[in-house]
């Protein structure tokens, strides 16, 4: 029998690439990570820390008391334990719900409820009759109606002569808060079909977007603000009479004054306004970031 030649195995000796390369994507994950965490966004962090403040604010030591466990729960009666007494100290059956706390309805800095919203629109009303001014008022939102005759032609969306003194009018009073406004634009029910306007719903919100225009050249921030256009679908007089289309045709501002909506604007806006700081200091640094050496721009 011929023996067999047995090729002898070579020893591998690049065998420790593999774990370094298992250790360089470790690294590698490590710095992602440490990177990420490093990355702290103010606005996020100062809203949440105001909510870890609203709440422990109640009860500052809640979360320095130790748990109850062991002989406690053993020497408990068991008919209070069936019902919960005795295991909190301030356990209560709950029979209805609860009312919310003052701190929940406060208006946030810089926004006024709509009592105060109406009673600087008075001042305003006289110097406003001729456009058709009223002013309702409910739990969430106060309402400016306008006639849109005194704002705008027949069939179209361009603010006439006479309706920049009655909106700057409005403009003086609307700067003084940060409460988000609606503007809403309707008609009658007598069809338009022009190649600018091919119906009624395109008039309204152009209409609605004409005065949103005007208030953002008058410095009311735009991000505040949103255009909206019913057409004729929202009537509040009869479209048969001439009386009742000039009613039906209108603008209507709308002031959100609902705490909560309030409350949730200002934690939004603080949000957008520190993502933005960030930006400008990030690209700031971008611009005073010394060039490789030896390079000139």
């Amino acid at each position: 029998m011929r023996n067999r030649r047995h090729e002898e195995e070579h020893e591998n000796h690049e065998r420790w690439l593999v774990s370094y390369a298992d250790f360089i994507t470790l690294l590698f994950a490590f710095f992602v990570v440490m990177y990420s965490v490093s990355s702290v966004n103010e606005g996020k962090f100062r809203v949440l820390s105001s909510s870890m403040e609203d709440a422990f604010r109640e009860n500052p030591l809640r979360g320095l008391e130790p748990v109850q466990i062991g002989e406690l729960l053993k020497s408990l009666d068991p008919e209070k334990a069936r019902s919960g007494e005795g295991i909190l100290p301030d356990y209560k059956p709950q029979t209805e719900f609860e009312t919310p706390s003052a701190g929940e309805n406060e208006i946030p800095e810089g926004y006024k409820d709509g009592e105060e919203i109406v009673e600087q629109l008075k001042g305003a009303a006289e110097k406003l009759e001729e456009a058709g001014f009223e002013v309702r008022l409910d739990e969430k939102w106060v309402e400016i109606n306008m006639s849109s005759q005194v704002l705008f032609g027949s069939g179209e969306a361009k603010l006439s002569a006479k309706a920049a003194p009655v909106l700057d009018q409005l403009v003086d009073v609307l700067a003084g808060f940060k409460n988000p406004l609606r503007v809403e634009g309707f008609t009658d029910d007598r069809p338009i079909r022009t190649a600018v306007f091919p119906s009624n719903w395109e008039l309204s919100a152009a209409r609605a977007a004409s005065v949103v225009n005007h208030f953002t050249k008058k410095n009311i921030d735009p991000r505040r603000m949103a255009a909206v256009g019913y057409g004729e679908y929202r009537p509040i007089a009869d479209n048969s009479t001439a009386a009742g289309r000039n009613k039906n045709r209108r603008i209507v501002i709308m002031i959100s004054t609902d705490a909560s909506q309030l409350q949730a604007d200002a934690e939004k806006n603080m949000i957008r306004d520190s993502e933005e700081k960030n930006q400008q200091t990030e690209f700031l640094h971008s611009i005073q970031r010394p060039g490789p050496e030896g390079f000139e721009e």
